[in-house]
């Protein structure tokens, strides 16, 4: 998972970057209210953990305008020294998805946002996801390429799935690997032997390829058929 840090103690978001990134997640961090705001609104972010009690821009304050001026619906868990009933419900009324209160352990911090960010995957993949001549019904969980029926296996779905949700956007291994086989992939050739397989059966029903090979860094969905 892409994950932003909005958090002004250093030394928590020191430990909260160091562990997420142990875990295999991307991270990026803001120190105040202002820029967090930037970074979630300019880039993608499958999770955000914000401070309630922020320079420049309070948590709350940020989480209403991420829901109501920006309408993006990226899930919040909101990090906090307050646990009064009152400033909870306060949170989620104005867009927070979970509350941890500090001190929180690290563990369950990733734990959350992983669940936070299966529930948002599931809402958004009820539709029907196109992306250029590729579409994907979950529903039905049947691939169509290039006007033609592709034939795969479950794991195989998952993985195109994946990458239709945000066509062009380079994902690593262990993105991929995390998000199709939880921790319980085989082998570190399992992703690779699924990818070839994915791959073939696309070129097989299009005439070509539309997943790029992005060396040393993962794979993403190109949208435009070569020239």
């Amino acid at each position: 998972m892409h994950i932003l840090i909005i958090e002004d103690d250093p030394a928590i978001a020191t430990n909260l970057y160091d562990f997420l990134e142990a875990c295999g997640h991307s991270v990026d961090a803001a120190a105040d209210g202002i820029t967090g705001l930037h970074l979630a609104i300019t880039q993608h972010f499958d999770g955000i953990l914000l401070d309630r009690g922020l320079p420049g821009m309070d948590g709350i304050t940020l989480c209403r305008k991420l829901r109501q001026e920006a309408h993006l619906d990226t899930p919040v868990l909101m990090l906090t020294a307050r646990d009064t009933l009152e400033d909870k419900l306060k949170g989620f009324e104005h867009g927070a998805d979970d509350y941890l209160v500090k001190p929180f352990a690290l563990r369950e911090v990733e734990a959350r946002l992983v669940a936070m960010h299966k529930r948002h995957s599931g809402k958004v993949t009820s539709r029907i996801l196109e992306t250029g001549n590729l579409s994907f019904d979950p529903k039905t969980m049947s691939v169509n390429f290039a006007g033609a029926g592709v034939k795969l296996p479950p794991k195989c779905i998952r993985l195109l799935a994946l990458m239709m949700g945000e066509p062009g956007r380079v994902f690593s291994r262990k993105e991929l690997e995390s998000g199709v086989w939880g921790d319980a992939q085989e082998t570190s050739d399992t992703l690779r032997s699924h990818m070839h397989e994915l791959r073939r059966a696309l070129i097989r029903a299009g005439g070509y390829d539309p997943i790029e090979t992005v060396h040393g860094l993962g794979y993403r969905l190109v949208t435009r058929a070569p020239a």
